[in-house]
């Protein structure tokens, strides 16, 4: 999205000095960690003491990130006095019929590097600016370079809003007669679209692998993000608006706008019940879809 200050720069300007982070930024940041191995189950959690020091905040912010987890099932013994322990069940806690569904930052990383397991590769996504998808394939890329994931193809298509489209959102809450909000999507969706594009497609030079990316246009903002993977998994997120300020050039603009890396991902996927199964045939008929009717050419220049 446009205001999300998790961007990278792309004009090679220097990005400004980052806000503290606040304690559900550290509990993603934990729980990316969790997911991924860094912290293993069964082991201790570095202390509260450890952590805010690493993360620069206050142990107050990181009890509250630990409590995120402990009410996510991924972490016991939370108090102020002994470290906490990554649940020794994380299996069934990240799988399970009672896990929770999660932010796309801490969702959809690990979806797509599974995905990336496989020897053809298929992706497809709707959404609004691509960022989530990009900065969620930087794990499975890794795992390239490290010698742990060989796909042999890797397919990548994605449906984004068409560049002169009346976007419902991002937009000012006040007609401002110019057009520097969808200006700013604009660069925004041309920028991360690249940068996936390129990361993708250096897989080829770097590894051999053959690599397909296309985008297309859709006459419409998506009111929902998503992601089909393999075939087999389908994960689904609503783009919920909020009123907020953003600077765009000089000034603060009041706009209407969604913070899509944060919606909650919701996750399906086949062969996990009837109900799983219906939901990943129905987006993939959705998108394929779309697809093949009414999106058009998208080329991602200013």
């Amino acid at each position: 999205m446009v205001v999300e200050r998790e961007h990278a720069s792309v004009n090679g300007r220097k990005k400004p000095q980052e806000p503290p982070r606040t304690h559900r930024e550290v509990a993603d940041e934990l729980r990316a960690r969790i997911r991924s191995g860094v912290l293993q189950s069964g082991r201790r959690m570095p202390t509260q003491a450890q952590l805010a020091e690493e993360f620069g905040v206050e142990r107050g912010t990181v009890r509250q990130a630990l409590r995120i987890l402990q009410s996510e099932h991924l972490l016991t013994n939370v108090s102020k006095g002994s470290p906490a322990t990554v649940t020794p069940d994380l299996d069934r806690a990240l799988t399970g019929p009672d896990a929770l569904p999660l932010p796309t930052t801490a969702a959809l990383s690990p979806r797509i590097a599974e995905a990336f397991a496989a020897p053809h590769v298929r992706i497809d996504a709707l959404c609004l600016t691509s960022v989530s998808l990009t900065l969620a394939i930087g794990e499975p890329l890794r795992q390239i370079h490290a010698g742990r994931r060989k796909p042999a193809k890797v397919d990548v298509r994605v449906l984004l809003p068409g560049r002169d489209i009346p976007l419902a959102f991002p937009v000012p809450v006040a007609d401002r007669g110019d057009d520097a909000v969808h200006e700013r999507w604009l660069a925004m969706r041309n920028a991360q679209g690249q940068v996936l594009r390129h990361s993708l497609l250096g897989l080829r030079a770097t590894h051999g692998v053959d690599v397909s990316i296309s985008f297309r246009a859709l006459p419409f903002t998506p009111p929902v993000k998503l992601y089909v993977l393999n075939g087999a998994e389908a994960l689904f997120a609503y783009y919920t608006l909020t009123r907020r300020e953003q600077e765009i050039g000089p000034e603060q603009v009041e706009m209407y706008d969604a913070d899509g890396i944060r919606s909650t991902l919701f996750a399906f996927q086949r062969g996990a019940g009837p109900r799983g199964t219906a939901f990943v045939e129905q987006s993939q008929r959705w998108f394929d879809a779309l697809w093949e009717t009414i999106s058009s050419e998208l080329v991602l220049t200013g």
